[in-house]
């Protein structure tokens, strides 16, 4: 039992883990990836089941050491996926926010980079829209008390600070674009901020959109509410 204990628990924990980097440097298939996720869980459920009656069947003989080490793998292996099929069932299975949906910030600059993107740049609307506005009513457009120029400057140390690529050439005016890569998969989402002066004032739109995948898991909703906290830190400095 104690080796078929380590088999489970680390083959689970490896089915959980690698799938990203495999995705991201190798070029394994994205759906064989989330499907070595799905039955990682299996695994390494199975890991906890036999780990549980080890130790109430032959509890003397117990290696706590190992055994602890082999359940925290299990666990990692189970508590991984199923945060995320958690987390996904509380957001809307969308992957196109923005600031501004009637009038939706473009891209420009990286057009060219998303040319075979499964997601196409265009902006859906309709039920994306209604499903945004349900789910992330505090997602709308910012106006700023500096003029355009301090938060254009602002944005782009923002920017910079969050560890963004930069995408400049062919943007429009007082525009930026960027694109931020996830860890574990590598995914590559885009974003663009558009600024309008309003007397003295400024107006910030931003809109987040991931290249590949139906839902973001809130990814797209939590990187504009990053930005704009980090934005207001960089123009009101404590």
């Amino acid at each position: 039992m104690k080796a078929l204990i380590a088999l489970t628990s680390i083959i689970g924990f490896l089915m959980v883990v690698l799938p990203g980097p495999l995705y991201q440097y190798a070029g394994v298939d994205l759906g064989i990836a989330f499907t070595s996720l799905r039955y990682g869980v299996y695994v390494g459920g199975a890991a906890i089941i036999l780990i549980i009656l080890q130790v109430l069947i032959k509890r003397k003989s117990v290696s706590w050491g190992s055994t602890f080490v082999f359940a925290v793998l299990a666990l990692i292996a189970v508590a991984m996926p199923v945060s995320m099929m958690g987390k996904a069932s509380t957001v809307p299975p969308i992957h196109d926010i923005t600031t501004d949906v009637t009038n939706p910030p473009a891209f420009v600059a990286i057009a060219p980079l998303r040319e075979n993107a499964p997601n196409p740049i265009t902006y859906e609307g309709g039920e994306v829209t209604r499903q945004q506005i349900d789910a992330y009513p505090e997602i709308r457009t910012q106006l700023l008390a500096q003029s355009i120029d301090e938060v254009f400057a602002a944005s782009e140390r923002t920017i910079d600070a969050l560890g963004w690529e930069r995408v400049a050439d062919g943007a429009l005016p007082y525009t930026l674009e960027a694109t931020d890569t996830t860890q574990w998969f590598g995914f590559k989402d885009d974003v663009v901020i558009r600024l309008k002066a309003k007397d003295d004032n400024t107006l910030v739109d931003i809109r987040s959109k991931s290249r590949v995948g139906r839902s973001d898991l809130g990814k797209n909703a939590e990187r504009i509410d990053t930005f704009l906290t980090a934005l207001r830190a960089q123009l009101n400095p404590s």
